[in-house]
């Protein structure tokens, strides 16, 4: 019997949490995500250039880790955060990343 999220440990459901950011395009979308209120599915195939099969992908690995949540208007759909504090920890680790990169010299695009 599995358990239910409230009965395994906190450091199972991080560890889960952090699979569903363990792509380069998921953290991109997230990013984008962090700048907008919402962003059309459209607008999100454009900026990070992904087939629309690949990008449905990101987008449910999101949804399914409650990352994001979407909206249907008309023939549209709108992604936002489900929680700010996801573009909070996008910054902490950035930050964390430009000073490893500062310390050891490492290139970053």
């Amino acid at each position: 019997m599995p358990l239910s999220d409230v009965q395994r440990p906190l450091y199972e459901m991080k560890a889960n949490l952090f699979k569903g950011l363990a792509h380069p395009f998921r953290i991109r979308i997230l990013e984008l995500l962090s700048d907008a209120d919402e962003v059309s599915v459209a607008r999100l195939g454009e900026e990070t250039g992904l087939e629309a099969s690949h990008l449905s992908q990101h987008l449910s690995v999101l949804r399914r880790h409650r990352l994001v949540v979407s909206e249907r208007r008309a023939s549209h759909v709108y992604y936002r955060l489900a929680d700010r504090r996801t573009a909070e920890m996008l910054a902490v680790a950035r930050a964390l990343l430009l000073e490893i990169v500062r310390t050891d010299g490492e290139r970053v695009e």
